[in-house]
């Protein structure tokens, strides 16, 4: 397999970008004094079989997602305050398991409950509002976080990291020069998959609230709509995975086109255009990643 149909992922932190490519992990930082630093973690080549199996695999993959960023985000925090804090085994998954109860009470759940509580006689209208509700808390979140310093910062990064994989993925020499004249929206995205997974929630929640039988009392009907929201996300996850995984490839089609459309005007939000800087730091990333050699960086354990 050529280089060019590798495909590479990536992840904005504090002062850098993680990337991972198909053997290793890396995570570049610019540090309070200007140079560049870097860890660098082998990947196993081949992962569980359980993470190879289509619409299992997304979920799969998001939990240790999460896992790698919330790693990477400590010590790429630890690099730009020069700090030397790790979180334990323990603490790592408490933050995620933290930050994942968050998102669905706050994405999933309250909107569901808010629906269901003013409709609780008109599934159709308790699912319009649910849907309505669950799109506005998501955009309007991204969009106030927006305006701190430190997001913005984060966010010129995720540009970065666009920009360096478009680079990469087009041939091109890895060059802040080269990766400047690329565009910060990408089709494979964090944030157009979260926008997937809310609207394929939004369809999967309406036909399950159709089908499975109604609860005569209120409590009952919310009880019945929490439950469904939590115990249906991984194959939620799962599913949005595959058609991202399938869009991605898939944009000459006009209707994919259409439909990968949202998240990426979504993008337009969450990511900004980066300067040379921060391009630097992004290619660092991405090469050592890829196992190439670099001058301007500096590994660190």
């Amino acid at each position: 397999m050529s280089e060019k149909k590798v495909t590479v992922g990536g992840q904005a932190v504090i002062e850098g970008v993680m990337m991972k490519g198909p053997e290793a992990l890396a995570t570049a930082v610019r540090r309070p004094d200007g140079s560049i630093v870097y860890r660098k973690n082998t990947q196993k080549k081949n992962g569980s079989k359980l993470s190879k199996i289509p619409f299992l695999r997304g979920a799969i993959l998001l939990f240790n997602t999460m896992i790698e960023g919330t790693k990477e985000l400590t010590f790429s925090a630890n690099q730009a305050e020069d700090t030397e804090e790790e979180l334990s085994d323990k603490e790592l998954i408490l933050t995620v398991g933290g930050a994942l109860l968050l998102g669905i009470g706050l994405f999933m759940v309250l909107p569901s409950l808010i629906g269901g509580w003013l409709f609780a006689d008109s599934t159709v209208k308790a699912n319009l509002l649910e849907a309505v509700l669950r799109l506005a808390f998501f955009v309007l979140y991204i969009w106030l976080i927006s305006f701190s310093k430190d997001i913005k910062r984060v966010y010129q990064y995720h540009g970065a990291e666009h920009k360096s994989i478009y680079t990469f993925e087009n041939g091109m020499d890895l060059t802040p020069e080269n990766a400047k004249k690329y565009t910060t929206l990408h089709p494979r995205c964090g944030t157009s998959f979260l926008l997937i997974v809310m609207f394929c929630s939004i369809l999967t929640f309406t036909a399950l609230d159709f089908i499975l039988p109604t609860p005569v009392t209120l409590l009952g009907k919310l009880g019945l709509r929490v439950v469904l929201r939590i115990s249906f996300m991984p194959l939620i996850a799962g599913i949005s995975y595959e058609f991202q995984r399938y869009s991605s490839k898939n944009l000459d089609k006009g209707w994919v086109k259409a439909i990968a459309a949202p998240g990426l005007n979504l993008q337009k939000i969450t990511t900004k255009e980066p300067d040379m800087d921060q391009l630097e730091v992004a290619i660092v990333a991405l090469k050592v990643a890829m196992g190439h050699e670099v001058d301007n960086a500096v590994e660190v354990s």
